[in-house]
């Protein structure tokens, strides 16, 4: 085959992929439906609905489940257009709140938000183009966590565009994960036995992995983490300081992890990690997750 006849296969084979990974993208549906819990923390929740509005590529909607706010966050989502908004009059914790917003989603795909995050351009059509090429079914973004004090929008856009090929394939972050609805339909929605927060998402993706769903964090998305707002609220404001043992205790209890069975998962999954933060550094220069700003 000459050089030329070569080219022309090559530009056919590409313009071919293309087309079938836009013909997955659109059977993956119109975007994602948001579901975002809050307690409290209103300036956090300002400012993420501000960024969701900035950057609102692939939203189908948005929910945010409002957890027995008490600081005008009510009064202020009342008055907000384009946001679904389910109240509870108390503090039911994350897993229920999860579940309530999974309950009135839309659409196949159903993404789970902290309202301590901003999100930046493409962040979500970067998860759903992961999820249809890689033939994901849990997908978490690329996150730094810290004050963000640096240029968010512009890090970002760099970023992806250094580590758009990097996956940690296997994990997914609590922070922020996109399920298609077929994970709940096989494994269930999130177990509230957990009180408040903590070891909820870690539960539902050890399910998941073990129903042979297959999960992974990518670099084609970026979000910013402020780290937790919400949970150190609770404990130094409200004083409520015991669910996380409670909700360790449960984890191991609920999956049998003896001190020798946890010993060899933290010894495994630190040589995992090991191997992703080698392998980033080196075809990136950024870690997917771990760097903080």
């Amino acid at each position: 085959m000459g050089r030329v006849q070569r080219s022309k296969a090559s530009v056919h084979r590409k313009a071919t992929g293309k087309r079938r990974v836009a013909a997955r993208l659109s059977s993956a549906g119109p975007g994602a439906s948001v579901i975002i819990p809050v307690h409290n923390r209103l300036d956090y929740t300002k400012r993420c609905l501000g960024s969701l509005r900035a950057h609102g590529g692939g939203i189908e909607e948005i929910i945010v489940i409002d957890n027995g706010s008490t600081d005008g966050t009510a009064r202020y989502l009342s008055g907000l257009q384009g946001v679904r908004v389910l109240r509870n009059r108390e503090n039911r914790g994350c897993a229920a709140a999860w579940n309530h917003g999974l309950e009135a989603a839309a659409s196949p795909w159903v993404l789970f938000l902290n309202n301590d995050v901003v999100v930046t351009e493409g962040w979500v059509e970067g998860m759903l183009e992961f999820a249809v090429r890689n033939r994901t079914d849990v997908v978490s973004p690329a996150i730094r966590e810290g004050l963000g004090r640096y240029d968010i929008d512009r890090y970002a856009e760099e970023f992806v565009a250094r580590m758009k090929h990097c996956a940690r394939n296997g994990v997914a972050d609590g922070i922020c994960f996109m399920v298609h609805r077929k994970v709940f339909e096989k494994i269930g929605r999130f177990d509230e036995n957990f009180r408040i927060g903590q070891f909820e998402d870690t539960d539902f993706f050890r399910r998941a992995a073990m129903a042979g769903f297959r999960l992974a964090i990518t670099g084609r998305s970026f979000i910013h983490h402020f780290g937790s707002v919400t949970q150190n609220y609770i404990r130094l404001v409200e004083g409520d300081t015991s669910y996380e043992s409670e909700n360790r205790a449960y984890y191991r209890y609920k999956w049998g992890l003896s001190r020798r069975r946890r010993f060899l998962g933290r010894q495994a999954a630190n040589a995992r990690r090991l191997l992703w933060v080698l392998r980033e550094r080196v075809l990136g220069g950024h870690l997917l997750i771990g760097e903080k700003g």
